[in-house]
């Protein structure tokens, strides 16, 4: 499953800074939205049953393409959401995790980021656990990946 590249997602470095500039959290909330607002649009064809993400109060779908290189799985990660703020959620995680080896996806901690940006503590639950339930289906597909790489 291939993916168009309108343009390029914001790199988690450049999130982390601008979260670090921004001291109010009405900024954090607009620029989550904006992040979201920026992602790649996700084709309707692509809103399935399979790539629906559970656990999510909101609709979230996440689809991920696997390219082997020297031997090693990467996956790329598209995603979207009806919700702005869980949009703006799904564009952290697939800047943090998308293009990368699945062994570096496993080993990843994307919720330590959640937390070190503060976002745990400002969003609600539900919305928290809508992030742990990406986070568990980004993992699935490494692990996943890495398997099938055997």
């Amino acid at each position: 499953m291939q993916f168009e590249t309108r343009s390029q997602p914001t790199p988690i470095d450049d999130i982390i800074e601008n979260f670090s500039l921004l001291e109010e959290w009405d900024d954090r909330y607009r620029y989550v939205i904006e992040l979201g607002r920026k992602l790649t649009p996700f084709p309707d064809e692509h809103r399935t049953d399979a790539n629906k993400v559970q656990g999510c109060v909101s609709q979230v779908w996440l689809a991920t393409t696997i390219e082997h290189r020297d031997g090693r799985p990467f996956l790329t990660f598209a995603g979207d959401s009806d919700a702005h703020i869980v949009r703006g959620l799904v564009a952290i995680l697939i800047a943090l995790l998308s293009g990368r080896s699945a062994s570096e996806i496993s080993g990843e901690n994307p919720l330590a980021l959640f937390e070190r940006l503060g976002l745990g503590e400002h969003l609600t639950p539900q919305r928290s656990n809508g992030f742990r339930s990406m986070v568990a289906r980004t993992r699935a597909d490494a692990t996943a990946a890495l398997a099938e790489a055997v």
